[in-house]
């Protein structure tokens, strides 16, 4: 006896009908078409598996050997087998009293090949489909094409590529594999062609659009990529709106809808924002309750909101944020700050109640350190500012954090604080950090507008076997200098923080090639210095070393002050060295800062004893000012002041000061400004000078970060001198110009275009200037 019972489906199924469908089923499965008598199953048979394992397809069949199977129970094998997606084609047969299942499983997925997707990144769009069971090497499902197609055509709408055209074929493959192939037509973006925004009366409409980061296109529109339409650029833009009158107290403003219309052909889109402006509301009054952990008035104090002031809600925020910090810092890190407002619709008033819920004050019971493999554990820990046993300081958490950061050690640092299980007041503090590269060999060549063509070699490691140790070595070949350096630092020598280093060194310069006078000199030295850390953001430090110069100069060539200077003290110096040095910083990254501020006072001393005795005293100043939206301000300083004292009667020549170029006052050329030699009208340099800089930094439209490309726009103005009673304002030297510096693998490129202001006619000016490979 041998009885067949068979069904194959080709249909594509609405996500909302799998319920139907399976009743529908289920009837056609237990009609009377299949008539099948009662028996008892002796065995099971499955024919046609290939990749799904016999024991899966056990798993989920309904019966087993020994039970009776009937036609309800053939319906129930069929529906369970089609609902693991496995199977395209399910037939029963039974051969006495064995069940035998003939399936067809559906093909696997081999290869997914996208093409034609510019603005959507590859690596995204698979990530979508495989949220969606569509990646390679699981079951292929014929019903999630149509979806597929649907969910790009979204996406692309979002972008304002209204005409996309998509195209999937599929390929068969050999052993039942299928090949995914989507084709993407983007097309061109809609451009925008007006905005409008109806029922603005309190604020001009042109005021409102210049806060969108959606425009109309503009002449720069092919440099910068505006004038497109993108729905998630709209969404920020209208929550933009809103806040702007939010911030201006309209505390009823409201966005009634939004249209966005098409043109037919696809080409131009048109924008219209309703909306409800409302009435101007002020503060009538301000108070502060609740649980007063902290003195009131100290938290007064703290409140950017005042009674009179119109209403913001950007402040009212800041308020609830600074009150939370300070509650923090008493360990209360989980405090609640509401601001309770009480609204007079009639005289158009907020009085405003700021309730402050401290909770629990929480203390650390275990700091735990994970993911440092390479790291050990205590140079973590050294860094850390909460301390186990006391109470959780936010502030110290965060400082915690950017000090891990700025070890430079690590890729990542997440911070958590896990409750303690069975406390009320007790956390753990984890932090799980993620080791990074500390260490790296460098070879290669450079370009500098002074120094000319660079060779370098360095190997440096800043982790050394995980000590947080630093080992570097170095060697410099340019024009101008030749040098070879060790260094070694050990940044806590003692468990304060101590640092201790040593630097050993030998540097041959030849000055005509860096277009001062001719003469050269070849240095050799070693130093030993220590770090002394005065509070988070000071830090003093001091060094004394070894220097021994040799000083070759042509009598018939050289200024007669140099001639005189070497008659007065020989050409071959031995000196001790000392350094003495304060700084504050409190920038927020090494590179490309945007706000903070640094300051460095420093003193270089030749010490009695040696061959020579000088001083040079240095002042360098940075002042990073955020503007928002990318852009900030920097102003910059730096002074310098030398001289010779005991029986060295003036600075030596060739430990002067020198201005120009691109690290100094761009539009002039590389050490020339100052005063010059009467015979060869070759600069000098002067033992003072005085550098000034005003920068803009703004976001730049050709980089996807901040981080690897910045754009500026500079005034710069310096000079040195050779005598106090030399410096004049009119004596200075003035530019203007823009710079970009790019981050690539092979260094830093630094370009700039400068004009001189005021140049006289002995200045030796210079447009462009370009290096690769130095630092900034």
């Amino acid at each position: 006896m041998s009885i067949k019972l068979g069904i194959k489906l080709s249909i594509v199924l609405h996500k909302k009908w799998p319920c139907l469908v399976s009743a529908i089923l289920f009837v056609m499965l237990s009609g009377s078409v299949w008539a099948f008598d009662r028996f008892v199953v002796q065995d099971i048979q499955v024919v046609g598996l290939q990749r799904i394992s016999l024991g899966t397809a056990f798993n989920y069949l309904p019966i087993k050997v020994g039970e009776s199977l009937d036609d309800a129970g053939a319906s129930a094998v069929i529906q369970s087998l089609y609902k693991t997606g496995f199977f395209e084609d399910i037939q029963l047969a039974r051969e006495g009293d064995v069940l035998i299942i003939h399936v067809d499983e559906r093909p696997s997925i081999a290869k997914i090949e996208v093409f034609g997707n510019e603005d959507l990144d590859t690596e995204d769009l698979n990530t979508a489909l495989k949220t969606i069971g569509l990646t390679e090497g699981r079951i292929f499902n014929r019903s999630l094409l149509d979806q597929i197609e649907q969910e790009l055509h979204q996406q692309y709408f979002s972008l304002g590529k209204y005409g996309v055209k998509i195209e999937v074929e599929l390929e068969n493959l050999e052993r039942n594999r299928v090949e995914i192939t989507i084709d993407i037509d983007e097309g061109d973006a809609a451009k925008i062609k007006q905005i409008n925004i109806i029922g603005s009366h309190k604020f001009d409409e042109m005021k409102l659009l210049d806060k969108f980061e959606l425009s109309t296109p503009t002449m720069w529109s092919g440099i910068s990529g505006s004038g497109k339409y993108s729905k998630q650029e709209l969404l920020g833009d209208l929550e933009k709106l809103r806040s702007y009158y939010l911030d201006r107290g309209y505390l009823h403003f409201s966005i009634d809808s939004t249209q966005v219309s098409i043109t037919p052909d696809k080409r131009d889109v048109y924008i219209s924002i309703n909306v409800t402006e409302g009435e101007q509301y002020t503060i009538s009054d301000v108070t502060v309750s609740g649980d007063m952990v902290v003195p009131e008035e100290e938290l007064r104090q703290l409140l950017t909101v005042q009674t009179g002031d119109i209403f913001s809600r950007r402040a009212v925020a800041e308020s609830g944020n600074r009150l939370s910090q300070r509650l923090g810092i008493d360990g209360y890190a989980f405090a609640n700050v509401n601001s309770i407002p009480d609204i007079n619709e009639k005289n158009r008033t907020i009085a405003l109640n700021f309730f402050v819920d401290p909770g629990n004050r929480v203390y650390v019971r275990r700091i735990n350190i994970t993911g440092n493999t390479k790291t050990r554990d205590g140079v973590v820990r050294r860094e850390v500012r909460q301390m186990e046993g006391g109470w959780l300081s936010s502030p110290l958490v965060e400082r915690s954090k950017i000090r891990l950061q700025k070890l430079g050690f690590f890729d990542s640092v997440n911070v958590e604080t896990p409750a303690v299980p069975g406390t009320r007041d007790q956390v753990d503090l984890n932090f799980d950090v993620t080791e990074g590269s500390t260490g790296n060999f460098t070879a290669g060549l450079g370009y500098g507008d002074t120094q000319g063509v660079l060779f370098n070699l360095s190997v440096t490691l800043n982790n050394f076997l995980g000590t947080g140790k630093r080992v570097s070595t170095e060697i410099n070949n340019s024009r101008v200098n030749t040098v070879y350096r060790v260094n070694y630092t050990n940044p806590y020598y003692t468990v304060d923080g101590i640092s201790r280093g040593f630097s050993a060194y030998s540097r041959s310069t030849n000055a005509r090639n860096a277009n001062l006078v001719n003469f050269s000199t070849d240095t050799y030295g070693a130093s030993m210095n220590f770090g002394f850390p005065i509070s988070e953001y000071n830090r003093a430090s001091w060094s004394l070393g070894f220097e021994n110069t040799r000083l070759d100069i042509n009598e018939d060539t050289a200024p007669v002050s140099y001639s005189e200077w070497v008659d007065e003290n020989g050409d071959d110096y031995n000196s001790f060295i000392t350094t003495v040095s304060w700084s504050h910083d409190t920038r927020n990254r090494a590179i490309f800062p945007d706000r903070g501020y640094y300051s460095l006072l420093s003193a270089d001393i030749a010490l009695p004893g040696g061959d020579l005795e000088y001083y040079k005293l240095n002042v360098r100043q940075k002042y990073y000012i955020p503007l928002g939206k990318g852009t900030s301000l920097f102003l910059g300083a730096e002074l310098g002041y030398g001289a010779g004292y005991g029986d060295t009667s003036a600075l030596p020549f060739y430990k002067n000061y020198y201005a120009g170029g691109g690290r100094s006052v761009r539009g002039y050329r590389g050490n020339t400004l100052g005063p010059r030699d009467a015979v060869s009208d070759r600069p000098l340099g002067g033992p003072i000078k005085i550098v000034t800089h005003l920068e803009l930094f703004f976001p730049s439209p050709f980089a996807e970060t901040e981080r690897s490309f910045r754009l500026s726009t500079f005034i710069d103005a310096g000079n040195v001198f050779a005598s106090e009673s030399d410096i004049q304002a009119d004596g200075l030297r003035s530019s203007y110009g823009f710079s970009a510096i790019w981050l690539t693998p092979v260094g830093a490129l630094t370009f700039n275009w400068g004009w001189a202001i005021n140049a006289k006619p002995e200045d030796d000016t210079e447009i462009f200037q370009f290096s690769i490979g130095t630092p900034f």
